[in-house]
């Protein structure tokens, strides 16, 4: 799937040239959708006979990258300072040139500066990925961010995205290309999980057997716009109200962010919510911690690119809480898949919880199915690879 709604140009050809070598540019491979993407198209290349190798710090998931067939060049991309991004730059055109790179896939800002030096003193395509909206209140800024769309082409993760490539940087449209973010289909599969998995995870964090309370499951890095002192206002509001109780999951690492996760910590105390809101941390097993729960929610406050914390929870059968903008209006559809609130409303989530009490096992089941069978068809991870390749087939072929 080239598009989620027909908007982008649509690509027809899949194929990669014999010998053909990917080269992707990343800060690092800790965590996130922008490095689950770069693993996943990594594999897809060595699947059908392609070399694969990302330049990048690395992290936890470089043992992930070379069971896939993939190579890591250990390099310090992540960094902004001039001199080092163009010495960068300088070692990545060598790089190129030594291993008969076909083509660099630039997948963050700074690597992209690098990548593109690279591209055009070894003369191989560029193409970057859009995997954000990224902010930018001066025109430095913004000068910054169009590195992105400096190549043949720019894949943006959503429609969303799309959109505001072209608005924000004055790309034309046929230049543009949306391709949503996959989602593994044969790891995030509920008919492979096992019972004693779900129990596990529901054990890890606290959940007795006979708990009738909802769990709700926030995935994300702790960070304040994803939302999480949103839902624990609005988990505050719902328990004054007197409309019901839950069990909140904050799953994520602070990364740093100690004072705002001590915030959280306090906030929950203060409302008397000590004991139901449970920051867990960094979760190995996403497949299972879905099902281990009732429903997940994505109240980010500032609008998604993408928002894989939307669609992965729906794959695996289970409705989702929204926030009403950005890509989450493409991934979720109200009152079928789930429903979208409010962005930063306590009030509107309130309610939007206070609905969710009122659904029944069978009506909460039946919304997840639905959305499972929605983000199956559209948000899986062959459609994407198969949709990336084929862009590199034609970047690759043109340049021949």
């Amino acid at each position: 799937m080239g598009q989620t709604q027909g908007s982008s140009p649509r690509i027809t050809t899949l194929s990669l040239p014999a010998h053909f070598t990917l080269l992707q540019v990343i800060p690092e491979l800790e965590t996130g959708g922008a490095e689950q993407t770069a693993l996943d198209v990594s594999a897809a290349v060595v699947r059908v006979g392609g070399r694969s190798m990302v330049a990048s710090r690395g992290g936890r998931m470089n043992a992930r990258l070379a069971e896939a067939g993939g190579q890591l060049l250990t390099m310090d991309l992540k960094t902004k300072n001039p001199i080092k991004i163009i010495a960068n730059g300088l070692a990545l055109a060598t790089l190129i040139k030594r291993e008969r790179v076909s083509l660099i896939h630039a997948r963050s800002r700074a690597p992209a500066v690098s990548a593109l030096i690279a591209a055009r003193l070894a003369k191989v395509p560029f193409l970057a990925t859009y995997h954000g909206v990224y902010n930018a209140r001066s025109g430095l800024k913004r000068f910054y961010n169009s590195i992105m769309t400096r190549g043949a082409l720019t894949i943006a993760n959503s429609d969303y995205t799309r959109a505001h490539v072209i608005a924000e940087h004055g790309v034309a449209p046929e230049k543009v290309i949306a391709i949503p973010r996959g989602v593994d289909l044969t790891q995030f599969d509920p008919a492979i999980v096992s019972a004693e998995r779900v129990a596990a995870q529901r054990a890890k964090w606290g959940v007795e057997a006979g708990d009738k309370r909802l769990v709700l499951l926030l995935a994300g890095r702790l960070t304040r716009w994803k939302g999480q002192r949103l839902l624990i206002d609005a988990l505050a509001a719902l328990k004054a109200a007197g409309q019901g109780e839950v069990i909140l999951i904050l799953a994520g690492d602070a990364q740093g962010r100690d004072g705002y996760r001590d915030e959280l910590i306090a906030a929950a105390k203060a409302a008397g919510l000590e004991e139901a809101v449970r920051l867990v941390g960094h979760c190995d097993d996403m497949p299972a911690a879905y099902l281990a729960c009732d429903a997940a929610a994505a109240p980010s406050l500032e609008p998604e690119a993408f928002g894989r914390t939307a669609v992965e929870p729906q794959i695996m059968g289970r409705p989702v809480l929204a926030s009403d903008h950005g890509a989450f209006r493409e991934t979720v559809i109200e009152d079928e898949t789930g429903l979208l609130l409010a962005p930063g409303d306590v009030t509107a989530w309130q309610a939007g919880l206070a609905k969710l009490l009122t659904l029944s096992p069978m009506d909460r089941a039946k919304m997840g199915a639905a959305g499972r069978e929605r983000a199956v068809r559209l948000f899986g991870v062959e459609a994407m690879t198969a949709a990336t390749l084929a862009v590199y087939g034609r970047l690759v072929g043109s340049a021949a």
